[in-house]
């Protein structure tokens, strides 16, 4: 995918307020809805073995005194093949261009996903979750490396929150979705779980060959812009990023040695222990509190998927008004913190839903301002780099976060006690926050 000539373009007449906000707009439209719907279905194919952990145990043959943990891990295999195979997909995604490799990773991803029908013991589930993950690198990454070529820093948050919102609604469509699949327990002689593999993964290609069609490069192959329109859009990013300085061209090399992104990698990690501990169990925890039925889980489900959604397009407005990132990130992270003890502590089911609720809220909210920071600080390939090994060692998070959770379910009965150290893990990314420099240095 290659950027905008970072040379601004000379002639033409600047356009006018009016026609500036109309250029965005029209950009705006263009492009995130098609990107958040593909978020959408990624996350779903990422996230819906939680439900269908609903009816595995017997599926994979596991004692129940250690399916937790043997869920958890398998769960968390997706985040190992997507830690190896990230940030070779984002430098190959840099090269050969966001339609083509954007659309065969949702093309393979869906036909993983929907290879699940066929898993028939725990070494198929692990190694599913495994290549389903590798299958899936480079996605997220990409599109806010895309997003760079498009918006300048200054309103990067709210378009990251915009995209991002995706999981969200992931959560609140694809909840009820689930539930109710599951409930097809039995028809043409499949289990419920396979009819969710199956009809949740098919979406993810024909997406691909949506994106395969219509997804322009970068602003100076998009045929619904005029010349002078991609002449100006490519001059406001030229002029809101200053050049790279020749230290920061080495790509991946530069990353590997950079203190500051292993800090972002550190910050990232412990949010997604937290992140996808709590999501990967969520049904469960749900199912357990309440005692509802496979369906009305799901839709109960879908409420801290609601809240957080609300506090994610706050909190990324909120942070590009005013320019400030990091105590938007500790703020959300806080939040994040204050819900999980609530949730743990709590003595009735309905003010445990409640903290469940917060603590998502926080989590998500803290993700726009994070890498909208992220990408102000990175610059020029490192940046190419530089997103992706963020993404890459912080989603090792995803592995780790289910396992442990899983763990403590097995040691103590309830997933519940797992909620305060995926707690604890949000009140380091606060603190961790103020570490990060203001602006790059």
């Amino acid at each position: 995918m290659k950027p905008p000539d970072s040379a601004a373009p000379t002639g033409g007449t600047e356009p006018t307020s009016e026609a500036q906000r109309q250029i965005v707009r029209r950009v705006t439209l263009r492009l995130v809805p098609l990107l958040f719907c593909c978020y959408v279905i990624a996350y779903i194919d990422r996230i819906n073995v939680g439900f269908a952990k609903l009816q595995l145990q017997e599926v994979l043959g596991v004692d129940p005194a250690v399916f937790g943990r043997i869920y958890g891990l398998g769960a968390g295999m997706f985040f190992v093949g997507y830690f190896l195979f990230e940030v070779p997909s984002n430098l190959i995604l840099h090269r050969v261009g966001a339609r083509v490799w954007i659309a065969r990773i949702m093309i393979v991803w869906g036909l993983v996903s929907m290879a699940f029908v066929f898993v028939k013991g725990v070494a198929s589930f692990y190694v599913l979750r495994f290549l389903l993950g590798a299958a899936e690198a480079g996605f997220f990454p990409g599109v806010i490396l895309y997003i760079t070529y498009w918006y300048p820093p200054s309103e990067r948050a709210g378009i990251i929150a915009l995209f991002a919102m995706g999981a969200i609604a992931a959560g609140v469509i694809g909840s009820p979705i689930s539930g109710a699949l599951l409930a097809m327990n039995g028809i043409g002689g499949l289990g419920g779980w396979q009819w969710l593999f199956l009809l949740e993964g098919l979406p993810a290609v024909l997406l691909g060959l949506i994106v395969l069609m219509v997804l322009p490069e970068n602003p100076q192959a998009a045929r619904w812009l005029s010349s002078s329109e991609k002449t100006w859009l490519v001059e406001r990013i030229s002029r809101a990023t200053p050049p790279s300085s020749g230290a920061a061209q080495h790509g991946l090399r530069s990353c590997i040695t950079s203190p500051l992104v292993w800090l972002l990698c550190l910050i990232y990690f412990l949010r997604n222990v937290g992140t996808y501990g709590y999501e990967m169990w969520l049904p469960s925890m749900v199912k357990g509190m309440t005692g509802k039925t496979d369906s009305m889980v799901g839709w109960i489900n879908s409420l801290p998927y609601l809240a957080a959604g609300a506090a994610m397009f706050w909190i990324g407005r909120r942070s590009d008004r005013t320019g400030e990132r990091r105590g938007h990130m500790a703020l959300g992270a806080v939040g994040a913190t204050v819900g999980f003890v609530i949730a743990a502590t709590a003595n009735h089911v309905l003010i445990a839903i409640l903290g469940l609720m917060v603590a998502f809220a926080g989590s998500k909210a803290s993700l726009p301002p994070f890498w909208a920071l992220s990408t102000e600080l990175l610059r020029g390939t490192t940046a190419v780099a530089g997103i992706a090994l963020i993404n890459s060692v912080g989603n090792l998070g995803g592995a780790v976060g289910p396992t442990l959770v899983g763990v403590i379910k097995d040691k103590t009965g309830s997933e519940l006690p797992g909620m305060v150290l995926l707690g604890a893990c949000y009140l380091g990314v606060a603190l961790l926050a103020f570490v990060i420099p203001r602006r790059r240095q």
